[in-house]
């Protein structure tokens, strides 16, 4: 395994320092235009899918078992994730919506980021990346903090370490009563420390295309452990307010979430 030497980390933490920074960083962003104009299309889009039904396209290779034109038919509201523009090759469906938080898989995506009319969005990180004048990105505000779930993301989210938790949090904002997961196989053949940054093989193993994470470029490791507590976060969330989350991944190892198939799901 190709690892990638990590930032040198202090000795010691700064408490003082650490909250500083996150002020600082927070007040520049509150400043920034792009800012305005992702929290207005929060509170506007805040709750008003009250009642629906949506669907989760994770990237793990379990994806490629998805009947896509049963989605297409219908009709259903879609969250994709990352890069899952690598799928457009083979379909004609196209999620309703983009969620990616990963600044290496922004950096990596990005000219189809650019040029995509479907709504994406994005870490605020990657805001400078962007041209204002695109209306359908929007930037949210992430914030180091861990075992938080954002009930309303127009201030900030808890990432959870994937960003599957950062579309659940975003699906729980937009009010969506059900949420199912489909291609969240939880479940990485490459092995190595959580989080990570480590260069990718000739072929990608752990998504649903070979070319996902390929040819030398960077990527993070998982940190499985780090998910599945925010995974269980989420769960209490949605069913503490009547809410709830299936898992309609063909197989996979992910567990915390009642199973469900993806078609009883869709008809039910």
């Amino acid at each position: 395994m190709n690892y990638i030497s990590q930032q040198n980390l202090p000795d010691s933490l700064n408490a003082y320092r650490i909250s500083m920074g996150i002020l600082f960083n927070r007040i520049k962003w509150d400043l920034n235009l792009k800012s305005w104009k992702s929290k207005k299309y929060f509170s506007q889009n805040h709750t008003k899918y009250n009642g629906k039904k949506a669907i989760i396209l994770c990237n793990g290779p379990s994806l490629n078992s998805v009947d896509f034109k049963l989605l297409k038919e219908k009709n259903i509201y879609t969250i994709g994730l990352n890069k899952i523009n690598l799928l457009f090759e083979n379909t004609d469906f196209r999620p309703n919506l983009i969620v990616a938080i990963n600044k290496l898989v922004i950096e990596q995506n990005i000219e189809f980021y650019k040029n995509t009319d479907i709504e994406l969005i994005l870490d605020s990180s990657c805001a400078n990346l962007f041209n204002s004048k695109k209306m359908n990105i929007h930037f949210v505000h992430s914030l180091p903090l861990q075992l938080k779930f954002a009930r309303n993301i127009k201030e900030s989210i808890c990432q959870g370490y994937t960003v599957t938790y950062v579309a659940l949090q975003i699906a729980y904002h937009l009010g969506f009563s059900e949420v199912a997961l489909v291609g969240c196989d939880h479940n990485f053949t490459t092995k190595g420390s959580s989080n990570m940054t480590v260069r990718a093989e000739d072929k990608d193993p752990n998504h649903f295309s070979p070319n996902y994470f390929s040819n030398g470029v960077k990527w993070q490791l998982p940190d499985l452990l780090g998910s599945e507590l925010h995974y269980k976060l989420a769960n209490e969330y949605y069913e503490s307010n009547n809410r709830k989350i299936y898992n309609a991944t063909d197989g996979g190892k992910l567990e915390i979430f009642e199973r469900k198939t993806l078609i009883d799901y869709i008809n039910e």
